[in-house]
This record gives structure tokens, C-alpha cells and sequence, in this order.
């Protein structure tokens, strides 16, 4: 079916073909009409005389529905015979045809149909006319909306094209709603009505009536089958794609991107599943890129919530790293290989913080912030910080490129949001980050190169505190008093 379309849809006397023999419906309707009134056994002597009158209309009809049709293809679909994209002219104008062709049928078929009418009242022994106009003029109708179906979905194929250069758009002659009427009315309504007026002619005989009634049946039966077959597989086929896609979507395949296949309002559904695949794409990527600037927890926190200023007061534990002499370092190696070598600490202390539930904060040249507790509260946040403090030394130690000290503390900080209505940052401020920070620059002369104050062992479980012991009481600056620091357990041999 869809290599018959494609065929006449290229074919330069496939338009012709088509408007052809969906007239041939009308014209087989008429027949039928004809038929059970017994026109043609009331002809007379000088039938051929009459049949040549009666044949003149049609045959001028036919002609011209030929040429115009011809016309047609040159004027809607010369841009697919150049090999190139329809103007938005040429793409309107198509998508405008089905319509116009159905429209421009009728207006041929309404002089035919009084003529022919005329023509049998004069020249026949048949003189009912209200059964002529009304069987007629039903005939005439099937075969303009036989022409609709089958124009509609001889332009189907074009349909993606046209949307390239129109965009989402619905027009009015393509809707869901045009389509059910206008099967419905090829279908069931015309066929019945036809029936109705084969039935209520008088001066017909019974049995011919009944003859009739049940000849156009079968082929009202035909021709509905046909027009409902059209239009479930113009609505199925593409439901089942945009099911089909819909369901890649919401597995995580982003990548989707169904044909817009139509002109009416599951054209514009198949363009916004694909808005909506775009969008989620969009969004993935900003959420990985803002992920690694922010880290993902922030992210999702600034993703789900307002760009109003929020934060609280909690209890977190901070951890700081720092490189030892990162000054000569970048002095004596090459820029990119010190910040390769940079990269790969960072990169130990983004991990080893992450499988702890921490967050790293901030990235300050050679040095870390991470924070535990905060922005997602942790019930024991002592624990996963000297863990992870722990890990980060052993790993840097193990690679032997750099030197590093590492300073954790815990207290009561502000977590929140800082900075402006325009560009905002998570950050914590309290005395636990400066301390922690300050713990980092003893530690770096600590044979252990970790250090940690006394509230955040206090603050683990006594499977962590077993693995620490007392270092000594050191002056921070800017802290009053002398700070009472541990640092970790060798491990034994």
C-alpha cells in the first residue's frame, strides 16, 4: 500500500489516476440509482441517440478532472520532480489539496448531476425527478469524499517534508474530526441514504427495488470497508509509533524521533513527542554539565526548588585538602602535566567523598572542600568524613605524585545558598570550615597528613574511634586556645 502511494504520489499521471477512479465511485453509485428505476429499459427506440446526449457531461467532465489533475501535479508537487524542499507556499498549497480537489469535484459534479437528471426527464419514460436529484446528487457526494480519503493519504508521505518547512501545524480540512465525518459519511451515511431513495421509488417494481438495495449494500459494504481501513491505519499506525516511542522515552532512550506523518492533531502529538524527547535530552545534558560544576546533589536541589535565597543551620562535618608545596610544584613541571596530576587527586577525593554521601563544595586551585551533611542531612556524618579522609591519603599515597595534608572538623555551619538573584552558590560558612582548613595546614607536616579535632571523633561510632589516637594540642589561627587534634592509626604489620 505505502509503495502504491509513494508510486503515485511521484507518478505525473498518478493524481489523475487517483481523482479517476475515486470518481468512478460516483459514477457506479449513479448507475446503480439509474438501475433500480429502470431508466435504461425506458429509453426507447433511440437509446443511442439519448445515451450520446446523456454521455456528452460526463465525458467533458472527465476531460477536464484529467487536466486539472495534470495541473495539479505540476503546480503542488513540482518541487518533488526538482529534487529539492517545497517553498512555504508549495508546502501550504499541498497540504491544502485534498480539500481543494474534493471541493473543485463537487463543483463539476453539480451541473452533471442536473443535467443528467434533466437529460433522463426528457428523454426516458422515467419522470420520477425527486428520486434522480436526491440518488444523484448522493452519488455525486460518495465519490467527492471517496476522493478526500484517498487524496489525504496520497499526500501522507510529503507530510514530514512539509512539516520541515511549516512546523507544527494543523489544517482545519486535515483533522480527526474530518476524517471519522467524512468516513462515516462514505461509509454508512451516503450508502444508507441511497438505499433509503433506491427503496422509496414508487414506480419502480418491488423486486427490482429489493434487487438493487441488495447489490448497493455489497458494495456500500466494500467501499465502507475500504474508507474505515483508511482511516483506522491513518490514526493506528501512527499511535502505535508514538506508543512505541513514548515507551523508549520513559526507559531513558532520549534519542527518539518519530516522522511526522500528518497534518492534524496527532501531527502536532508526534512534533511534541518529539519537543518532549528533545527537551528531556536538553535537560539531562544541564543537569550532567551543572552536576559536575556543582556536584549532582546540588544540582538536583537547585534543579527541583526556586532561585529564592534558602539555607539553614546544621551540624556537618568538613573536610579539607590541600597539596603540599603545589607553589614549587607548578614552578618546576610543565603546566598541564602538574594539572594532570591535579586532576587525578581531585578525581580520589571526588570519589572517595561521593561513596561517603558527601559533597566536594568547591574546588580552590590545589585544595577541597567536602562536606558531609549538608545539602542532604546524614544520620552520623562523623564517620563517612573520617572514612573518606582516611581513603583519600591512603590512594594519594599509594600513587606517590603528590603530598598532602588534611584537616576534618565538625560544628554548626550555615548551608545555603549565597550570592545574588542572578548567580547563586551552595556554600556552608562556620566556624567548622575554617577550622577544618586550618587543621589541613598542620597536617601537612603530620607524619600521618591527616589531622581531626576532637568533636568529630567524639561524633563517630567506636568502630571508627578505635582506628585514631591523640596527636597533640595545637594553636590555630584565628581560633582561641589551643585545639586538641588526633590523627589516624598506622596500620599494623
Amino acid at each position: 500500500m505505502n509503495r502504491l502511494i509513494r508510486w503515485a504520489l511521484r507518478s505525473y499521471w498518478g493524481l489523475a489516476l487517483v481523482v479517476i477512479s475515486a470518481n468512478m465511485v460516483g459514477v457506479a453509485a449513479i448507475f446503480l440509482v439509474a438501475w433500480a428505476g429502470g431508466v435504461f429499459s425506458r429509453i426507447g427506440s433511440d437509446w443511442r441517440d439519448s445515451a450520446g446526449l446523456i454521455a456528452i457531461y460526463p465525458t467533458l467532465a472527465f476531460t477536464a478532472g484529467i487536466c486539472l489533475a495534470l495541473y495539479d501535479r505540476r503546480r503542488h508537487l513540482r518541487w518533488l520532480d526538482d529534487g529539492r524542499r517545497p517553498t512555504r507556499e508549495e508546502a501550504e498549497r499541498l497540504i491544502r489539496l485534498p480539500a481543494a480537489i474534493t471541493c473543485r469535484a463537487i463543483l463539476l459534479w453539480t451541473p452533471g448531476v442536473a443535467l443528467a437528471v434533466w437529460q433522463v426527464d426528457r428523454y426516458t419514460d422515467y419522470h420520477n425527478v425527486a428520486v434522480l436529484v436526491a440518488g444523484f446528487t448522493l452519488g455525486a457526494l460518495e465519490s467527492a469524499g471517496v476522493i478526500y480519503l484517498v487524496l489525504d493519504q496520497l499526500v501522507r508521505p510529503a507530510v514530514p517534508i512539509i512539516a520541515a518547512v511549516l512546523g507544527p501545524t494543523v489544517h482545519p480540512s486535515a483533522t480527526v474530526l474530518v476524517r471519522v465525518l467524512v468516513t462515516w459519511a462514505v461509509s454508512a451515511a451516503l450508502p444508507g441514504l441511497i438505499i433509503i431513495v433506491v427503496l422509496s421509488d414508487s414506480t419502480t417494481p418491488p423486486e427490482d427495488r429489493v434487487r438493487a438495495a441488495l447489490l448497493f449494500s455489497i458494495v456500500a459494504l466494500a467501499v465502507g470497508a475500504l474508507a474505515t481501513w483508511l482511516l483506522a491505519r491513518s490514526v493506528a499506525t501512527p499511535m502505535r509509533t508514538l506508543y512505541r516511542a513514548l515507551e523508549r522515552i520513559t526507559r531513558g532512550e532520549l534519542d527518539v524521533r518519530v516522522p511526522v506523518g500528518s497534518a492534524s492533531e496527532i501531527g502536532r502529538l508526534e512534533h511534541s513527542v518529539n519537543e518532549l524527547a528533545t527537551t528531556l535530552r536538553d535537560r539531562l545534558h544541564t543537569e550532567d554539565v551543572f552536576g559536575r560544576h556543582v556536584g549532582s546533589t546540588v544540582a538536583e536541589r537547585a534543579l527541583s526548588g526556586n532561585a529564592d535565597l534558602t539555607g539553614d543551620v546544621r551540624i556537618v562535618s568538613a573536610l579539607f585538602v590541600d597539596v603540599t608545596g603545589s607553589v614549587q610544584l607548578s614552578a618546576e613541571m610543565a603546566p598541564e602535566e602538574f594539572v594532570h596530576k591535579l586532576n587525578r587527586l581531585l578525581a580520589t577525593v571526588v570519589a572517595a567523598t561521593e561513596d561517603n554521601g558527601g559533597l566536594v563544595n568547591k574546588f580552590a586551585g590545589d585544595a577541597a572542600l567536602c562536606i558531609f551533611g549538608a545539602p542532604s542531612a546524614l544520620h552520623d556524618n562523623a564517620t563517612p568524613a573520617l572514612r573518606a579522609a582516611r581513603r583519600i591519603r591512603d590512594e594519594v599515597v599509594a600513587t606517590g605524585e603528590l603530598d598532602i595534608g588534611i584537616g576534618v572538623a565538625r560544628g554548626r555551619v550555615f548551608a545555603g545558598d549565597v550570592g545574588a538573584d542572578t548567580r547563586l552558590e551552595f556554600t556552608v560558612i562556620g566556624d567548622a570550615v575554617n577550622e577544618a582548613a586550618r587543621l589541613t595546614a598542620e597536617a601537612k607536616d603530620a607524619p600521618r597528613r591527616i589531622l581531626v579535632s576532637t568533636p568529630i571523633l567524639q561524633a563517630a561510632t567506636p568502630h571508627e574511634r578505635a582506628k585514631w589516637k591523640r596527636y597533640k594540642d595545637i594553636r590555630l589561627r584565628g581560633i582561641s586556645g589551643r585545639t586538641r587534634t588526633w590523627t589516624d592509626l598506622p596500620p599494623v604489620r
